[in-house]
């Protein structure tokens, strides 16, 4: 873990006072014809640029005067006494993204999958994240990937692949359980990738082509059921009705023998019955060509 330094940061107000005090300080010396007011004046600058700090809109910062805590300040400049007053790590109050990820991770169905996540969250309570843990930014870091490794076991892959939303609402409610004694919300998680092995994915490929040829011919399979019962209702309308059956017969002929060039052999037990020897020299008539 690298050390925070941003306690250890002066303020320009402080670095200007400690330039003018040293300026005024050659100045009084050259003036008086001494040597005491520039000693005096750096000292003066020294304490002004120690002592006057300044903490972003977005920022506080906790004082301790003797190791005890007093209070937080910012943002703005403030007043700190040095020697007497250490200063915290300076929390930055605006929403944060961290990115945890889970590698080779087994699922519920004991599948290895790697996955990422990103976290968004923020402090609410500046002095509870300073007092209650040591280092908030890599709890909410460790914390976070103990709870994605926790909740990949509880879901089966079909479950991560489909339902991200709802596995990054679980995660959230998890966190946010555990980081609000540290005066941490986590507003929302969002599971960007889920990554399954190479095999495993030619194997889901194979599994969703067979499942797409299955519902096909169930869908072809309906069809050809449901052309069946129409038929059949057909078929009892004509056994009761001849008529019906007879045009039915003609109309069928009439269409296949309408179209230029098209001949049509009908044998003369279908003309007897039907009755076709009219329409058929009708339609022989009305196709011949005029003279």
């Amino acid at each position: 873990m690298k050390p925070d330094l941003s306690a250890l940061r002066v303020s320009q107000v402080g670095i200007a006072l400690f330039v003018i005090s040293t300026i005024a300080g050659f100045a009084l010396s050259a003036l008086l014809k001494s040597g005491i007011p520039l000693p005096v004046c750096i000292l003066i600058g020294l304490y002004f640029l120690f002592a006057i700090r300044m903490a972003n809109q977005w920022e506080k910062v906790a004082v301790l005067r003797f190791g005890k805590f007093i209070g937080l300040r910012g943002p703005g400049l403030f007043h700190v006494i040095p020697v007497v007053d250490t200063l915290s790590r300076y929390v930055d109050q605006r929403v944060r993204v961290a990115n945890v990820s889970a590698e080779s991770t087994l699922t519920r169905d004991t599948v290895p999958v790697n996955v990422d996540a990103i976290i968004f969250w923020m402090v609410w309570n500046a002095e509870k994240s300073i007092l209650e843990v040591q280092d908030y930014t890599e709890a909410i870091q460790l914390s976070a990937q103990t709870a994605l490794r926790e909740s990949i076991g509880r879901h089966e892959l079909h479950q991560m692949v489909a339902e991200r939303e709802m596995m990054g609402k679980e995660l959230q409610r998890i966190l946010d359980e555990k980081t609000a004694p540290w005066g941490i919300t986590v507003q929302s998680v969002e599971v960007r990738d889920v990554q399954i092995p190479l095999g495993l994915q030619d194997a889901m490929s194979r599994e969703a082509q067979a499942d797409r040829e299955r519902r096909a011919r169930i869908i072809l399979g309906q069809a050809e059921t449901e052309i069946a019962e129409k038929f059949g209702q057909a078929a009892l309308t004509y056994q009761h009705n001849p008529v019906a059956l007879h045009l039915r017969a003609m109309n069928m002929l009439y269409e296949a023998i309408k179209e230029k060039g098209s001949m049509v052999i009908v044998p003369s037990s279908a003309v007897e019955t039907m009755g076709l020897g009219g329409m058929l020299g009708t339609a022989s008539l009305g196709g011949a060509k005029p003279q």
